[in-house]
């Protein structure tokens, strides 16, 4: 691969793990749900989705936690950083953490699920459409 196939870079806290992809994501969000908020630490998990074949960890590789029977959130082992989620009854796409970017500014979360777990605390200030649950099921 070639530099000017890269299109986004990031990696973790420490630097122990990089990628690359070698497009945009095809879609993005704001996830609240409680798990999301959990494994973050945060109120809310702002996610960009990929196919497999676009991202490359080009320094080290993530280690994953079964959250469910099918899905596996990826860390960093020595930092803990939050950086993908996927699930096994989709094997081809593979999502990661837009703010695990280099320049998190290059990707914009389209709209936001699961915002019936959201925290009470937190005021969505934003015009983007909003789905109680996943954004298939409303």
């Amino acid at each position: 691969m070639t530099t000017n196939n890269i299109i986004l870079t990031g990696g973790c806290l420490c630097g122990a793990l990089r990628y690359q992809t070698t497009a945009q994501p095809f879609d993005s969000d704001h996830c609240h749900c409680t798990v999301c908020q959990k494994s973050t630490g945060a109120a809310v998990g702002s996610w960009m989705d990929f196919k497999r074949v676009q991202v490359t960890w080009i320094q080290g590789q993530v280690t994953e936690y079964a959250s469910s029977d099918t899905i596996r959130r990826g860390f960093c082992h020595l930092c803990g950083s939050t950086l993908s989620y996927r699930s096994t009854d989709y094997p081809d796409y593979y999502t990661l953490s837009i703010t695990s970017l280099d320049d998190a500014n290059q990707v914009q979360p389209k709209y936001h699920i699961h915002t019936a777990s959201a925290v009470s605390w937190l005021v969505i200030d934003d015009e983007l459409p909003r789905y109680a649950n996943a954004r298939s099921s409303d």
